[in-house]
């Protein structure tokens, strides 16, 4: 089972103490998240105002920062449209990046996904393939390049925890039957983020945890920071 740190996302930095929008001190959360389990880094570059970005300059500065920190850990990015809503533009910021990542995620619910990901396979980046929703799954199905993904992220968004096997068995069920070979990485987000941890280990799934997705441990305290989330989640996976 992998297990994948979520360094930042999209959230504010203000939202939390141990996030940031300066490369160097996210490296550093990235490299004690790596210390105690984590086998892979998955964040978010920002630019100057702490916005998320998809500029060659911040995907360089960000991906170096993390390489340095954590070396051999595969990095991998966002190529979310939050961060650039027009897909001609998008894949031309993508186009223009010197410095690669290991991955970068691409979600099929976004316009664009399937010209963004045959990118990112043509550069040598793996693409995560980011399902969401049915619309996102059906657009997946679709693809041309769906079979050249890394691996395919079920994604769950902030819901009860009653909800989520039913949510994620539903999605996890149509991946296995398009592409059977392919790995499965699934997480949540806020109160669905422990949950979906839990069912992952139960499943055999690859998983994901950090500050992106989650602000809280499993018994509800706050987290301190992007280790502690991944030191609980080392602790269930042993536990199970």
């Amino acid at each position: 089972m992998l297990l994948q740190a979520c360094i930042n996302g999209a959230r504010d930095a203000r939202r939390h103490p141990a996030l940031s929008a300066d490369e160097a001190l996210s490296a550093e959360h990235a490299a004690r998240a790596v210390a105690v389990g984590a086998q892979e880094i998955h964040v978010h570059p920002k630019d100057a105002a702490g916005r998320d970005s998809l500029a060659g300059d911040d995907v360089a500065r960000w991906v170096l920062a993390a390489r340095s920190a954590c070396p051999g850990v595969p990095v991998g990015v966002t190529t979310g449209a939050w961060a650039e809503p027009d897909p001609d533009r998008r894949a031309a910021a993508i186009a223009a990046w010197t410095v690669l990542p290991d991955l970068a995620s691409v979600n099929w619910h976004e316009a664009g996904a399937d010209d963004i990901a045959a990118m990112l396979r043509s550069r040598g980046v793996g693409v995560e393939a980011g399902i969401w929703d049915g619309a996102g799954l059906h657009a997946w199905q679709r693809s041309p390049v769906r079979g050249d993904c890394r691996r395919v992220l079920v994604e769950l968004p902030d819901e009860a925890a009653a909800t989520v096997s039913r949510h994620a068995e539903g999605l996890i069920a149509h991946v296995k039957r398009e592409e059977p070979a392919l790995p499965i990485l699934l997480h949540g987000e806020e109160r669905s983020a422990w949950p979906a941890f839990d069912l992952a280990v139960e499943r055999g799934l690859d998983a994901r945890i950090g500050l992106e997705d989650v602000l809280k441990l499993p018994d509800g305290r706050p987290a301190p920071d992007n280790a502690s989330l991944v030191r609980a989640a080392v602790a269930r996976m042993r536990g199970r």
